[in-house]
């Protein structure tokens, strides 16, 4: 009997690939298993407003897996702010990966699902709102205009929005979101493990200067002939095209047989459109023959430009926070990894959201089919409590549209 022979290349492909797993170094990574809490500070920022917000440890409403918990604000109109400590690293030389899951079950319309990665120095009591933060990713959710994923790198002190557009998701169900940063100064960014958007450092934020400018001292010459079409100097206008009328009297009209002049006055022959008149002459345009195109000053180098090999480089990072103005509760977050290999953060994604997602899928489905059958055997209140209820609830939208317009405004 012949012995089975095995691909060598496939086994080969397989034990690399297990080996780059193996040798992740993983900074943080956080299932929200129990024990949980010691591992997170709860921040007092806006608990003397009696406005901080309060977590809860759950799966949600529908989960693929009731086991697999994460954290979810509880409480609407409420502040939120917690984090946690990993050792400290510098990202120099390495590639960072930044990832987490979140899950917006109250059909949030404005809103954030991000998380921040801060250096030392945080006192974790205090983290909030105004806390220095090193990089601020993920969906935020404001209205019809806003459907986005944040990523703002702080450079030099300042916060630099990525200048890209990447649409974020907005269902009611958990997906994942990940920020590759290499030190190549290249970057992608990754939702559900399907890139959504790479790029440079370079061209996709203004952390620097550019490297090229427009030359301040360059003039259009003179001579520089920049109209595309002139006029054909060989159209003339045809000898008596202004003496064609516009109108002409109607041949087929005819004075009726009851008109009486001294009553309805002089009858005039209506006039009809002139089938002969082409409207005002217009000379014809031909391509000009000097045409040199639309003149640009030339681009010369930036005198302030300084290009730094360290763009990519966070010297200190050591939390990982949520920190969250909310007006809806619901959101949840769970599974959040920084670690220096993409692979591993694809593989726990799997692990985690990939395993579970259909099922998620199936209880949502349900839950919304339930839903609609309990709104359906409701008892059907009197017109004058139903005016009432729109009335209140026409006051709720407002506030909750303007608190959190003004909130996303903020940010």
């Amino acid at each position: 009997m012949e012995t089975e022979r095995r691909n060598p290349t496939l086994l080969s492909l397989i034990a690399l690939s297990l080996l780059a797993i193996a040798s992740a170094e993983v900074f943080f990574e956080e299932r929200f298993t129990d024990g949980w809490e010691s591992r997170w500070v709860k921040s007092d920022w806006k608990k003397d407003e009696n406005v901080a917000g309060e977590w809860n440890y759950t799966s949600g409403k529908w989960h693929g897996d009731a086991d697999d918990k994460g954290i979810q604000t509880s409480e609407d109109y409420r502040f939120y702010a917690i984090s946690a400590e990993y050792p400290e690293f510098s990202n120099k030389d390495k590639t960072l990966v930044f990832q987490f899951s979140v899950k917006h079950e109250q059909k949030l319309d404005c809103g954030g699902g991000y998380m921040k990665l801060l250096g030392s120095g945080i006192d974790q009591k205090k983290f909030g709102g105004d806390t220095p933060y090193s990089i601020m990713f993920g969906p935020d959710i404001c209205g019809y205009s806003t459907k986005k994923v944040h990523a703002i790198l702080t450079y030099n002190e300042t916060n630099h929005l990525i200048k890209k557009d990447v649409p974020c998701e907005t269902d009611q169900l958990t997906h994942v979101y990940t920020f590759i940063l290499r030190p190549d100064a290249t970057y992608s960014i990754l939702i559900d493990n399907e890139e959504k958007r790479t790029g440079s450092l370079y061209s996709d934020w203004d952390l620097l200067p550019p490297k090229e400018i427009k030359d301040p001292e360059a003039k259009k010459p003179e001579d520089w002939d920049d109209k595309e079409y002139i006029p054909d100097p060989e159209d003339t206008r045809p000898e008596g095209y202004d003496d064609i009328p516009k109108e002409i009297p109607d041949p087929d009209a005819k004075k009726p047989e009851d008109w009486d002049d001294e009553e309805d006055g002089e009858w005039t022959t209506p006039t009809m459109a002139n089938p002969e008149y082409k409207g005002p002459w217009k000379q014809k345009k031909i391509k000009n023959p000097n045409y040199k195109g639309k003149w640009k000053a030339p681009m010369i180098a930036n005198p302030d430009f300084k290009d730094d090999p360290n763009i990519y480089v966070f010297p200190s990072l050591k939390y990982v926070g949520i920190e969250l103005w909310q007006v809806k509760s619901g959101t949840l977050f769970d599974n959040v990894l920084i670690c220096d290999d993409p692979e591993y953060a694809k593989e726990l994604a799997e692990e985690t959201w990939g395993k579970h997602k259909d099922a998620e899928k199936t209880a949502f489905d349900e839950a919304e089919k339930n839903e609609a059958e309990e709104s359906k055997d409701d008892p059907i209140d009197s017109d004058a409590e139903d005016a009432d209820d729109d009335a209140d609830d026409d006051d709720d939208v407002d506030d909750t549209k303007d608190a959190d317009e003004a909130a996303h405004d903020e940010l």
